[in-house]
């Protein structure tokens, strides 16, 4: 296996990735141009581990009720967690929530350009600067999803997956195939991972549809199977996430304070009950009130 990637190759590559991209890519509200960086930010958020279809009715209730951060900024972030709704990993609701204080404060309300600026704001890492600066400013950055390194591993690699975290070698693989000028390059970033979730998919790559299958190492090599670690689904059912959604759920219907005992009825098990609920208040999704009674966060 090898990731060693010549001008002509990366060449090759650019033009059938980005002309399939201009025929196929779906029409998402965060690819428009009315969306903005804001759009675009709130778009990553929510897509993190989380699929397009359920993220979509509540992006357009998120926009429609915070169409600026600083209109987000100004609810308390319980809010925010009400507001993300069934989505899961609620905590991505606190930390976009920080991130439209910090835009507000530090930048009169705008999502900064400057990739610099946009890693510095809260919950927003490596991927996530990439993406927005990619994404909404049509800037040359390298933009690695689970989808792209599943295109790059098997385009580029000849490997059937990814290894199971970002690697150097994949950054390194990644910047190399960058378009050398920014809107070409910005174009790849989205056309790699519309590939990635449409066609060059985990389980079952429809390799008749790729643009590129007649350069893919995978497929060239005889699309051998894959050989490291186990790949193991997450499970859900009788988790402590479950029970935490499920605490989650009465909370975010509530209008007030919710008592000890409601909680108690929505799960059986009171040690894993009493975990999830110490989980939640720990993580700042819940806020213990005397009486023991609990809420939404408003601080």
């Amino acid at each position: 296996m090898t990731t060693t990637t010549t001008h002509s190759t990366r060449t090759d590559l650019h033009a059938p990735v980005i002309d399939w991209f201009g025929a196929h890519a779906r029409d998402l509200p965060w690819r428009r141009s009315e969306a903005g960086a804001w759009g675009v930010l709130v778009s990553e958020f929510m897509l993190q581990q989380t699929p397009v279809s359920r993220v979509l009715p509540v992006y357009e209730q998120w926009l429609a009720r915070w169409p600026r951060p600083a209109d987000l900024a100004a609810e308390p972030p319980g809010e925010a967690v009400r507001a993300w709704g069934r989505l899961g990993y609620p905590r991505r609701a606190l930390r976009l929530h920080a991130a439209a204080a910090a835009i507000t404060e530090r930048h009169d309300g705008d999502v900064p350009r400057d990739h610099a600026k946009l890693i510095a704001l809260p919950g927003i890492g490596e991927y996530t600067a990439a993406a927005v600066a990619s994404f909404a400013y049509g800037q040359r950055h390298a933009v690695l999803d689970t989808n792209v390194r599943r295109v790059f591993a098997r385009a580029v690699s000849g490997a059937q997956y990814p290894p199971t975290a970002t690697t150097a070698a994949e950054r390194r693989l990644a910047r190399g195939l960058l378009p050398e000028d920014e809107p070409t390059a910005a174009a790849w970033a989205a056309a790699t991972m519309e590939l990635g979730a449409l066609v060059c998919t985990a389980r079952t790559p429809d390799c008749h549809r790729c643009p590129i299958a007649a350069q893919c190492a995978w497929r060239l090599a005889g699309s051998p199977v894959h050989d490291g670690p186990p790949r193991r689904g997450q499970t859900y059912a009788g988790t402590d996430r479950q029970v935490r959604g499920k605490l989650l759920a009465v909370l975010r219907e509530a209008t007030a304070p919710v008592p000890q005992e409601v909680l108690d009825a929505v799960w059986s098990e009171p040690v894993q009950r009493a975990r999830a609920l110490d989980g939640l208040v720990a993580d700042g999704l819940v806020e213990p009130l005397e009486g023991r009674r609990y809420r939404l966060p408003l601080g």
